[in-house]
């Protein structure tokens, strides 16, 4: 029997996400929530840019950047809307996991950090990621979200990340998800489930999203997981990813819960690829596209 076969998936459709109404943003960008990305090596400052970007258009109040200190001052200025940090690097330009005192402050303040886009050295990004779940006190609410190289060290680090047992989404792509399962990926809904409850976390993998079998229901009831509908060709795309990650820390820090965040923000990501390959063809739209639609699909489902 299938590990998930007592609970088959919830088809996530636009009526589903109306009877499941994001929070209301608020008069004032704290009210909306503050984002941390930390990502953004030398040769990548893209990704934090796109999964930066993603954040504030889901409706984030508030965003900040660590990035390698290379890359710094290009971001602020390619990004006016966000506050951004130069982190120390490598000779090769990646983000070191040392000297990252400047931002405490900045975890303390975020309801959402989103580690992973644009690093790209496992040694270093191993290592900060050790440092950041030892950390001695997490705010109250805030959620850890893993995207890209974070994804690709986490199998090794699971005696160290269960400060964030409960707190975690993970966002993979089908090589990420082969890499924390120890194996290559086989039944994708059985195996998103299988990462769901060994990482005690949410994950939303090619459609699919789960949360563990031992977290509290909340408003999901006995769900477990939930399938996109929509979604056709063309998200697979340099940079998609990042964006996708961006939206769900951006809808998080504006206070729903991990699992609705992980729905919500598939779904967003995978409708605003139906949106522009409507209108450019599946394979010609960029992944920087992808983020101008979220505003309008969320306005359609009666939220913004």
């Amino acid at each position: 029997m299938s590990i998930r076969d007592d609970l088959p998936p919830i088809p996530v459709t636009p009526t589903l996400l109306r009877s499941w109404p994001l929070p209301a943003t608020g008069s004032g960008k704290l009210q909306r929530g503050s984002v941390l990305v930390i990502g953004a090596a030398r040769k990548t400052p893209g990704a934090a840019l796109l999964a930066g970007t993603a954040a504030l258009r889901a409706g984030a109040g508030r965003l900040t950047l660590a990035v390698a200190e290379s890359t710094a001052v290009a971001l602020a200025v390619a990004m006016p809307e966000a506050g951004v940090i130069g982190l120390p690097e490598t000779p090769a330009g990646s983000v070191r996991s040392t000297g990252l005192e400047a931002l405490e402050a900045e975890l303390e303040a975020a309801d959402a950090v989103l580690i992973g886009p644009g690093l790209d050295n496992p040694e270093e990004t191993a290592q900060l990621l050790r440092y950041l779940a030892a950390r001695e006190r997490l705010p109250e609410n805030q959620s850890i979200i893993l995207d890209a190289y974070a994804l690709g060290v986490l199998q090794q680090l699971l005696p160290h990340i269960e400060p964030w047992a409960g707190r975690l989404i993970l966002t993979p792509n089908r090589v990420e998800l082969g890499r924390l399962l120890g194996r290559d990926p086989a039944e994708l809904r059985e195996d998103v489930a299988e990462v769901s409850d060994t990482y005690h976390a949410v994950v939303s993998c090619q459609g699919i999203v789960a949360r563990p079998r031992d977290a509290d229901p909340g408003e999901t009831d006995s769900t477990a997981c939930w399938e996109i509908t929509t979604g056709s060709g063309g998200l697979g795309t340099s940079g998609s990813g990042d964006v996708l990650a961006g939206t769900i820390a951006g809808l998080r820090a504006r206070g729903t819960t991990d699992v609705q965040a992980a729905c919500w923000g598939s779904h967003l990501h995978a409708a605003a690829g139906d949106r522009l390959a409507s209108r450019k063809g599946s394979p010609g739209y960029l992944a920087r596209e992808l983020a101008d639609e979220l505003p309008p699909l969320m306005m359609e489902l009666g939220t913004s």
